[in-house]
């Protein structure tokens, strides 16, 4: 289910060249810990072994893309390249410096594999909005919401296999912190990822309309690790889930929303705003009110290490917190409380933004994606908030009960 995948293999077909898959594992990325990177790794193990069966040999190679891939291209005469597409700046860093160090000769294409509509496509800039941007997601859907050819076993074999990976050195190589633990009740790989798919279809979807705000609930899809880490396409996901939209049209709707609608707006922004992880960032009207109340008396102020080990005086705010670092997951209704807390209780906007990322990036699986940096960053006046949308521990006891989830991540 990967269209640059297809794409590269349709190449290769029209041309009858073999297909040569490379992943370029870097040493580190942004605040990716072990549990991120162990997630990743027993993914990709799944991929080398079905591109083994399809006759497409992977190679792991180790390194910078900028240092490792053009050497290949030479080296096996590669004669084009297609690569994934992914908004956030360094990635896009990555495409430029391989585009650069290339053989004049050989094209390179970039598909945007991990959006169903590609987000050049979906608008040509910055929207300011889900109102503004669902509009021209739901008129193209129909051109790219459509099945996946197949992945065939290619007939063009290359002149010399891939290089058995010694994966536990792969392991090894990574300069990462190791103390942050991967989690046990995510299991990596697409055959997983399809199997929490299917188990959210038959036993959770129903109530996903209705229930996906109470973090008691097991209403939710929990599927953005294996979204995050290209496991599982959203596409897919929308396919499988829109098939059961005549018994569940509520929550079909609301995760097409979800899923399609506020994740391409979350790339949207990332591709056409440079700030997209700082203050900067913001909407004018949001920068103006951060900065008119930066200077309000805040109730509490914490610092990193408090806030990491959850020891504030909200019960609420710590459960949700203790949940991200034991399972590299937070419920979606708490990110936003969790978020608009550290906005309250640190010393200005851009510390409490440094704050949130670095505590997301690190603990939450699905770290360092758009949807995280976008989340941060938006949301209608008072004290430290200004016109940001604000969400207090009463509000919450309205809406879900509250005791039971702190009695679920007490200390």
């Amino acid at each position: 289910d990967n269209w640059a995948f297809l794409y590269a293999q349709r190449l290769a077909l029209k041309q009858e060249l073999p297909l040569h898959v490379c992943f370029c594992l870097v040493p580190k990325f942004l605040d990716a810990t072990i549990r991120h990177y162990g997630f990743m790794l027993r993914g990709l193990q799944e991929v080398a072994k079905e591109c083994t069966e399809l006759n497409i040999p992977f190679h792991l190679l180790l390194g910078y893309a900028k240092d490792v891939l053009p050497a290949f291209v030479v080296e096996h005469g590669v004669g084009g390249l297609v690569t994934d597409f992914c908004p956030l700046r360094l990635p896009r860093q990555w495409v430029e410096d391989v585009r650069e160090q290339l053989p004049d000769d050989v094209p390179f294409a970039q598909v945007d594999a991990h959006n169903i509509v590609p987000c050049w496509i979906a608008s040509p800039k910055q929207e300011y909005g889900a109102r503004t941007i669902r509009g021209k997601i739901h008129a193209q859907l129909p051109e790219f919401l459509t099945e996946f050819p197949p992945v065939i076993r290619h007939p063009y074999l290359p002149s010399c296999p891939a290089e058995p990976i010694a994966w536990e050195a792969c392991y090894s190589s990574l300069q990462v912190d190791r103390t942050v633990k991967e989690v046990e009740w995510a299991t990596p790989g697409t055959a997983a990822g399809l199997a929490v798919l299917q188990s959210f279809i038959v036993e959770r979807l129903k109530s996903f309309g209705s229930h996906r705000n109470d973090p008691n609930k097991a209403a939710l899809s929990n599927l953005s690790p294996w979204f995050h880490f290209g496991q599982v396409s959203t596409q897919r996901a929308i396919l499988e889930v829109q098939k059961h939209r005549g018994k569940y049209k509520e929550s079909v709707d609301a995760f097409v929303e979800e899923a399609v609608v506020r994740r391409e707006l979350a790339e949207n922004f990332c591709y056409y705003n440079e700030n997209y992880d700082s203050v900067q960032g913001a909407y004018d009207w949001a920068q103006t009110t951060l900065k008119l109340h930066a200077k309000d008396k805040r109730p509490f102020l914490y610092d990193l290490q408090e806030l990491e080990q959850g020891t504030t005086h909200d019960p609420l705010w710590n459960a949700a917190q203790r949940q991200m670092v034991q399972e590299g997951k937070m419920h979606g209704f708490l990110r936003m409380y969790w978020a608009k807390k550290i906005l309250e209780w640190t010393r200005s906007p851009e510390e409490a933004l440094r704050f949130a990322i670095y505590l997301n990036d690190r603990y939450e699986l699905d770290g360092r994606d758009p949807n995280g940096y976008v989340g941060k960053l938006q949301d209608r006046e008072r004290a430290i908030f200004g016109k940001i949308r604000y969400m207090n521990y009463t509000g919450c006891k309205r809406k879900f009960d509250v005791g039971q989830f702190e009695r679920r991540y007490a200390p």
